[in-house]
């Protein structure tokens, strides 16, 4: 069983294995504190216009949706469009328009 840290899953590139598409890379972890258990990654938005408007929406992924962690890369299987039309925790906050930037 491999195991790996939280700071370790930050240099990790997170992959959409549907669409292939890169979507960055682990910026937080959500800790469940009673269960003591992971319950998400998340990957910030990218900055609007150099910071200055902000950051688009964050990626939410739950950890039932990363397929494999690789030793550079975590695959998920969730699309960022089926994100944003899902459950509202394992998905792009934000809204399906995000998916444009990555193609």
């Amino acid at each position: 069983m491999g195991c790996c840290r939280i700071a370790e899953l930050r240099h990790k590139e997170v992959i959409d294995r549907q669409s292939g598409c890169r979507l960055g890379y682990v910026d937080d972890v959500e800790i469940d504190t009673v269960s003591a258990r992971l319950m998400s990654i998340i990957i910030y938005g990218r900055p609007r216009f150099f910071g200055l408007f902000g950051r688009c929406e964050d990626f939410v992924i739950r950890w039932d949706n990363i397929e494999l962690i690789g030793e550079d890369t975590i695959i998920v299987k969730q699309s960022a469009a089926a994100a944003a039309a899902g459950s509202p925790r394992g998905h792009v906050r934000g809204g399906a328009h995000l998916r444009s930037l990555f193609l």
